[in-house]
């Protein structure tokens, strides 16, 4: 575990609470795109697949176990307990145009023709479209709320930090990358993914 990772799961652990708050306290969900919360759902859940077969360190499941709990109880707060205030009329997005490239793409480009691992290279690149439902509608609706907004923009340090510990510190002699599963090959598709995030959160990362 290096500064930039734990830094990077702070700054996603944040956004993730920020939203969650955001949610229960205003009793809404206005301004949120269920399809891309339900998008981040899928990426914990096919990438999270080795907690049941693999232990790497409490730490690591801790945040594994947070990172799936969460995503989950968002979607339930959304398409459930909040449902009327969930705007479907502007959450339009296709996302079978984005699914379907994403299961071609790990079938093809994987780091092993395993179920685990074509699932783990699947949320990598569903990871880098998860927000795009969000995007969508923020352009049909033409707003962003500032909350809303903070979520986005502590997400996007996440994409800013991976990038940093996924690119640069690998370069550095006497370090190293560590992905999952314990390891040490920075995979290309990892650093387009990386590159794809920074591109779509960048209007609130500065």
């Amino acid at each position: 575990m290096n500064l930039f990772r734990l830094c990077g799961d702070l700054s996603h652990l944040v956004a993730i609470i920020i939203l969650l708050l955001k949610i229960w306290k205003t009793r809404s969900c206005a301004g949120i795109s269920g399809k891309s919360q339900a998008l981040f759902a899928m990426v914990f859940c096919t990438r999270y697949l080795d907690l049941f077969f693999s232990f790497i360190s409490l730490y690591n499941t801790s945040m594994k176990i947070i990172y799936i709990s969460c995503s989950i109880g968002t979607c339930y707060l959304i398409f459930m307990k909040f449902k009327p205030t969930y705007d479907s009329n502007h959450d339009t997005f296709r996302v079978e145009f984005l699914l379907g490239p994403c299961v071609i793409l790990a079938l093809v480009l994987n780091h092993s023709f395993t179920v685990t691992e074509i699932l783990w290279t699947f949320s990598i690149y569903l990871e880098a479209g998860a927000i795009l439902p969000q995007l969508f509608m923020m352009s049909k609706t033409g707003e962003a709320e500032t909350i809303t907004s903070s979520w986005w923009w502590f997400d996007g340090l996440l994409s800013d930090v991976g990038m940093v510990d996924g690119l640069i510190l690998p370069k550095i002699p006497g370090t190293r990358i560590q992905i999952e599963k314990g390891s040490t090959k920075t995979l290309p598709w990892t650093w387009s993914e990386q590159i794809a995030q920074i591109i779509h959160f960048s209007p609130f990362s500065s």
